[in-house]
């Protein structure tokens, strides 16, 4: 066993590389390891450095006995299975500190080309077409904005929409009854879906919030809603969102990541119907799961964990 050895098993900013070996740390990074590599590699590492491409599962966890240490260059936790690995007495860290300001403002964008018509807009004039009519807006000062989740995300989120003088109101499940924020108003989920006019997903998918969005969280939404989710493909359930998306009781939906996407790939997985008609539909915005891929956000990202795992390794 070494007691100072870290494995990295995929692409990151070389600061944490850096920063790690500036702690004393003997450290590897390989981004192009199959599963069995991986385990030949990181069998004597007190700790591994993973994003999404990785499942760290118990099978993998139970063939490392020298890990310590997991550390996960982003936000989500769903390829590492937490709770095995902390009842084997290893800590597991992620970094949303690191993107949440680029999620915060990618989220807005999208709202506000979703409300203002742009990727429409554009691309007709693009091919000859000047449609002002059909390409009148709502305007966000309006509107009054659900956030589901006030963790890291949804807190930067709020906090850029403090500018544009809509009502911003917030459901949290784990956040504690006393904590709020400044110019949001925390209440139920009920109470939000009466109120809302934008409904903005900020949580981690778990077994709880995978398919947050389903028949009936739209049924109980009072009137016609916009969709947001920068969180997870599978917080929504598309084919629900497709369905009241055609009824009218969803307005239109930004979607910086889909239920089809395969993460561990980098790639969309089949088109069945539903994604066809989000790809072909004029009330959407769609882009490629990059709302906290920034230039910025590489190297905080990076930067923040390598601090979190120097003073739980040290």
């Amino acid at each position: 066993m070494s007691p100072n050895r870290i494995l990295i098993a995929d692409r990151t900013h070389e600061v944490l590389e850096q920063k790690l070996r500036a702690a004393g740390f003997e450290v590897e990074t390989d981004a192009a390891l199959d599963r069995e590599a991986l385990v030949t590699k990181a069998r004597d590492c007190c700790a591994l450095v993973v994003r999404s491409k990785v499942a760290v599962d118990r099978h993998l966890i139970d063939r490392l006995p020298s890990l310590r240490c997991i550390g996960r260059v982003g936000a989500g936790m769903e390829t590492i299975d937490v709770a095995y690995a902390e009842s084997r007495g290893i800590r597991c860290l992620n970094s949303p500190e690191g993107n949440r300001d680029a999620v915060g403002e990618h989220t807005v964008a999208l709202l506000l080309a979703l409300l203002d018509h742009v990727a429409k807009a554009d691309a007709e004039v693009r091919h000859g077409l000047w449609q002002r009519e059909a390409n009148r807006g709502r305007e966000l000062g309006c509107l009054t904005v659900g956030i589901v989740g006030l963790g890291n995300m949804g807190r930067a989120f709020a906090r850029r929409l403090a500018g544009f003088g809509c009502r911003v109101v917030a459901y949290d499940k784990y956040l504690p009854p006393d904590e709020g924020m400044e110019g949001v108003e925390r209440m139920a989920l009920g109470e939000l879906q009466e109120v809302a006019d934008v409904v903005s997903f900020h949580v981690l998918l778990t077994a709880e919030t995978r398919h947050y969005l389903d028949a009936d969280f739209v049924s109980r939404m009072r009137h016609p809603f916009y969709v947001v989710n920068t969180a997870r493909g599978a917080v929504v359930h598309t084919e629900t969102l497709v369905e009241a998306m055609k009824q009218g009781k969803v307005l239109g939906a930004a979607l910086d990541v889909l239920e089809y996407e395969d993460m561990q790939a980098d790639a969309l997985g089949a088109a069945p119907p539903a994604l066809r008609y989000l790809q072909q539909s004029p009330l959407t915005v769609l882009t490629p799961h990059v709302a906290g891929w920034t230039v910025e956000s590489k190297f905080k990202l990076a930067d923040v964990l390598a601090d979190k795992m120097i003073e739980t390794l040290t």
